[in-house]
């Protein structure tokens, strides 16, 4: 390590400190454990309580806008603005549904139309309330995501991760700290990070659809939240628990079955080699890894740089992401409330939950599938459930389903990761056939 000053081990040590506190740090508050990314995000969200709207409105229609003008101006025209490139120069689908958000988010700020589209369960609990919780997580996870990525901490965590990582779920050490970001913070940073990540060309097609929808987890917030809901807080500990083994075993089926062990196992760059995860003679997985950190620690030079790339990864989440969460979100939940559609697909599940011994598997079956629309929707649809046991299933169900289209389908969908709403259709319903029995078990076990 004598090629390194006392300058570049404080460069590393400092800033990814700073950043697994922020990111990773349970702090105890008044509402439970959560991190201070999430308290920060609070803190903005309740002061701009009366204007979040107005401002996630004006957010999803400068992006259809701009999205527009840009494709008028052509690509030729923009060959020097790289980051206006990848933001707003986007397939004509896309364009689409840029342009549907918008027109979706001025019709909920304003009241306009069926109340199918405005109402407090449908257009309402996007705009006027999760899109609220994105600007805010988004603003500060934006701004200080650099803190995780630049400074060497994966590095430093992916060469030791790694032999426990790639033989057990197929993917390298590094992101075992997309993981922990996601269940100690929350989801949305996971996909964040995973979609930062692979565009850098850090993981291949594969490791990056397997992170963004097995290991960008629940956080634990959320999953108090759920069980709260379902009246059994006094059972989070076994819930969690609960949880954990289900999506431990989701984790280790999903990358070694279609539609995840199909994607190509090559970089977003094609030209680039795989990452050499081999540890040279004379180092231990620590000490290689540190190295390695101090050197991608060495490479950032300017505190400009790492706020002009913070400031984009926001305007990133906001444009990128928001107008798809507002659109296929919207589409989701009125199907869901409006439609019958998600009880007639539960149908098939009425036998196997009486094959299985579920209590009330009928009023069960109706919550199965509502949970890709949204993860809150079976805590809502299935409290009125009266088995315990039931509402223990369904609670810890809808948790290790993971894939929903009013935040992570819709925020990997909107990000770089390469997943199509079909393959996001198939996970989630793989994810709901291999974890249901585990759950069902495990609360026979425990009621």
């Amino acid at each position: 390590m004598k090629e390194f000053q006392l300058k570049d081990h404080i460069k590393f040590i400092v800033p990814s400190l700073i950043g697994i506190f922020l990111f990773m740090t349970p702090v105890k508050t008044t509402e439970g454990f959560t991190i201070p990314i999430a308290i920060l995000a609070g803190w903005v969200e309740t002061k701009l309580a009366n204007y979040l709207s107005l401002i996630m409105m004006i957010i999803i229609v400068l992006t259809a806008l701009l999205t527009i003008v840009m494709k008028i101006i052509g690509k030729r025209r923009l060959t020097n603005k790289p980051f206006i490139q990848r933001l707003f120069l986007v397939s004509s689908f896309w364009t689409i549904v840029r342009i549907l958000a918008a027109i979706f988010a001025v019709m909920v700020y304003f009241k306009i139309g069926s109340e199918a589209i405005y109402g407090d369960d449908t257009g309402n609990t996007l705009l006027g309330s999760l899109l609220h919780v994105l600007f805010s997580v988004f603003l500060f996870a934006g701004l200080f995501l650099p803190l995780l990525t630049n400074f060497g901490l994966l590095e430093l965590f992916g060469t030791f991760m790694t032999k426990i990582m790639r033989p057990v779920f197929k993917l390298p050490g590094r992101s075992s700290v997309d993981a922990l970001a996601s269940w100690i913070g929350d989801g949305t940073i996971g996909v964040l990070l995973t979609s930062k990540q692979y565009e850098d060309g850090y993981y291949t097609k594969r490791e990056a659809a397997i992170i963004g929808t097995t290991f960008s987890i629940v956080s634990i917030t959320f999953t108090l939240v759920v069980i709260g809901e379902m009246n059994l807080s006094r059972m989070f500990i076994p819930f969690y628990i609960t949880v954990v083994i289900a999506g431990l075993v989701a984790a280790i089926i999903m990358p070694r079955i279609p539609p995840l062990s199909r994607k190509a196992d090559t970089y977003i760059d094609p030209t680039k080699e795989k990452v050499d995860e081999s540890i040279p003679e004379g180092y231990n997985a620590f000490s290689y890894g540190y190295k390695k950190a101090l050197e991608r620690g060495k490479q950032e030079t300017s505190i400009k740089k790492f706020f002009k790339e913070g400031i984009q990864n926001v305007l990133d989440m906001w444009m990128g992401v928001a107008p798809v969460v507002m659109a296929f979100g919207l589409i989701a939940l009125v199907i869901a409330e409006y439609t019958p559609l998600f009880q007639w697909l539960g149908l098939p599940f009425i036998p196997i939950l009486e094959l299985m011994q579920v209590p009330e598997a009928a009023e069960a079956s109706k919550t199965i599938l509502i949970g890709f629309a949204d993860m809150f929707l079976p805590a809502i649809v299935g409290s009125s459930i009266v088995s315990e046991m039931t509402r223990f299933i369904v609670a810890a169900l809808s948790v290790t389903q993971l894939i929903y289209m009013s935040e992570v389908g819709g925020l990997l969908l909107g990000s770089k990761v390469p997943v199509s709403f079909k393959d996001l259709a198939v996970i989630f319903l793989l994810r709901t056939v291999i974890t249901l029995p585990v759950i069902v078990l495990i609360a026979h076990i425990l009621f």
